[in-house]
């Protein structure tokens, strides 16, 4: 028994030693740990290597357990500031100005003049007709066509008030056949080409006597008596009456409203002339007995020219009530009155045709004045140049002052050599804003020794028109460009928000200190540029887009390296 019992004190002792062992272990293991949660703890609060300031604690309000102030930043720890990207700077230069100057010709559709060359031509035969005088104007660097659309109380073009022209298809009233719209035709054509396009009309020709039989489509015979009958056979509006100016207003503002034009343009014809009607007195009998029993006071030429001045008045603000940015301008005859200036000798505008244009200029209600000077100019009874600066000194309100050039029989020995000179003259007594309307475009088409002269000389660069910095206008956007280098030459492309904005580009390249500049008309964005050129490398481009009143916009460029 007590053998047992021995055996049995043993086994509790090796039991309470094995116990305390495993007592032991577990301490250690606890105690390790706890040393590595320590580590941890101390590593995660170290500072953040990319603050931008350090808190140095104060060690009395930490012992007093009271809530710590920040200090200010430790001078010696740098702040990490965030990189933005750098923006290039935008590329500016002094570019060259381009040149300007209007360059236009009367296209003439009365007793088919110029245009359709017949009127029974077909439809496709008037198309072709067009673009072959549109290209000549492009190919030649005009910049604009004054196209008649309403030679007689007739239309080139879809209206609601008055029949379809003779002219046009042989019958007042019908339409061409296969139908299209001649206005709208040359309107988009003129635009590709980079020209302006400017309607004419004669506001006050009922019919013409080269314009066929009168018919119940004419508006001779929708007008009652509003239309005069003169002796030469043509027909006339009473310009004094109220259903005159108003129907021709109307006229107007349909065309104005419904086309894209650049510009409406009267001609020399108000009253007619006095051989119109066999020397004999404009028969307005009834229109100036009712002014005068309705108490008018004026005199009988005064009344008249008072109708005139009124409807230009009228016209020109309600174009730019319709659309600011279209031009109104006017061919009247050259002489104002005799002895205007000294010396000048001739017929009077102001006591024949009634029309007072020195006033419609003086006043500013055109934009552009075009008298029709159609003398050379060495002869001083009516000198081209007299006239052309006594008119410019009469441009009180700087209106454009583009003369009309007799292009087809200016009387000279040598007409291409006396049209060069006016048009020289022209941009020494006018410089500010050159320009030149030619009668007609027939002295291009059938002097082509003219023609090259011009291409070659005067003409042999582009041109833009004259800006009208009366007109409003809205801001243009600058394009943005885009370059490829290619072997020999440098692909330029260039890209616009508002594309509908711009009319013109004005494309620059420089190679050492020279710039090379193009215009390109609105629908070129794209142009290849030689990489090296008068013995320079190319090392910058430039594109500056204008609007259709030659305002010039911001220009985009780079530097090339």
């Amino acid at each position: 028994m007590h053998k047992n019992v021995v055996l049995c004190v043993k086994k509790k002792d090796m039991m309470r030693r094995m116990i305390q062992f495993c007592l032991f272990f577990a301490c250690v293991l606890i105690i390790a740990s706890c040393g590595s949660k320590n580590k941890q703890g101390k590593v995660l609060q170290q500072p953040n290597p990319v603050a931008t300031e350090t808190q140095v604690e104060n060690p009395k309000t930490a012992e007093n357990g009271k809530e710590q102030k920040k200090e200010a930043p430790n001078k010696t720890s740098k702040k990490v500031e965030e990189k933005k990207p750098v923006e290039k700077p935008a590329f500016r230069a002094n570019l060259p100005k381009a040149p300007r100057e209007f360059r236009a010709a009367w296209v003439a559709t009365v007793a088919n003049i110029n245009w359709p060359s017949k009127n029974n031509l077909s439809t496709e035969q008037q198309k072709q007709e067009a673009i072959r005088l549109l290209d000549l104007l492009k190919d030649n660097n005009f910049n604009a066509v004054i196209f008649q659309v309403r030679p007689s109380a007739d239309a080139l073009y879809k209206s609601d008030l008055e029949p379809w022209s003779y002219f046009l298809t042989g019958t007042t009233g019908k339409a061409p056949s296969p139908y299209y719209d001649p206005l709208e035709f040359w309107v988009e054509e003129a635009h590709k080409r980079g020209l302006e396009l400017h309607v004419w009309l004669n506001p006050y020709r009922a019919h013409h006597s080269n314009g066929g039989q009168v018919t119940s489509e004419s508006m001779v015979r929708r007008s009652g008596d509003n239309v005069l009958r003169l002796r030469n056979g043509m027909y006339w509006f009473d310009p004094s009456s109220q259903k005159t100016q108003d129907h021709a207003s109307a006229v107007v503002r349909d065309i104005v409203k419904r086309y894209d034009i650049d510009g409406v343009h009267f001609d020399d014809y108000f009253y007619p002339y006095a051989t119109y009607n066999g020397g004999a007195d404009f028969p307005d009998d009834k229109t100036w007995g009712e002014y005068r029993r309705s108490g008018g006071s004026l005199s009988r030429p005064d009344w008249r020219r008072d109708n005139v001045n009124k409807f230009i008045k009228r016209v020109y603000a309600e174009i730019k009530a319709e659309k600011p940015f279209v031009k109104f301008g006017l061919s009247p005859f050259g002489i104002w009155k005799p002895g205007y200036p000294a010396g000048i000798t001739g017929s009077s505008q102001y006591d024949e045709l009634y029309a007072d244009a020195k006033l419609w200029l003086n006043e500013g209600w055109i934009d552009y004045f075009t008298p029709q000077l159609y003398w050379p100019i060495d002869p001083p009874r009516q000198s081209f140049t007299a006239l052309l600066k006594w008119w410019q000194s009469e441009n009180k309100h700087n209106r454009h002052l583009w003369p009309g050039l007799n292009t087809v029989e200016v009387r000279a020995a040598n007409r291409a050599e006396e049209i060069r000179r006016q048009i020289a003259v022209t941009r020494k007594v006018v410089p500010n804003s050159v320009g030149a309307v030619h009668w007609s475009i027939a002295g291009l088409t059938k002097n082509p020794v003219l023609l090259k002269s011009l291409h070659e000389g005067l003409y042999s660069q582009k041109a833009l028109v004259p800006a009208s910095p009366w007109l409003p206008a809205n801001p243009i956007l600058k394009p943005t460009l885009l370059l490829t280098n290619q072997s020999s030459s440098l692909f330029v492309k260039w890209l616009h928000k508002q594309p509908e904005q711009v009319f013109k580009w004005v494309a620059y390249a420089r190679y050492g200190d020279t710039w090379d500049m193009q215009i390109f008309d609105a629908p070129q964005t794209e142009w290849s540029v030689p990489k090296t050129k008068y013995g320079h490398k190319l090392n910058a481009v430039a594109i500056k887009p204008i609007d259709r009143l030659g305002n010039e916009g911001d220009y985009a460029g780079e530097e090339v390296e």
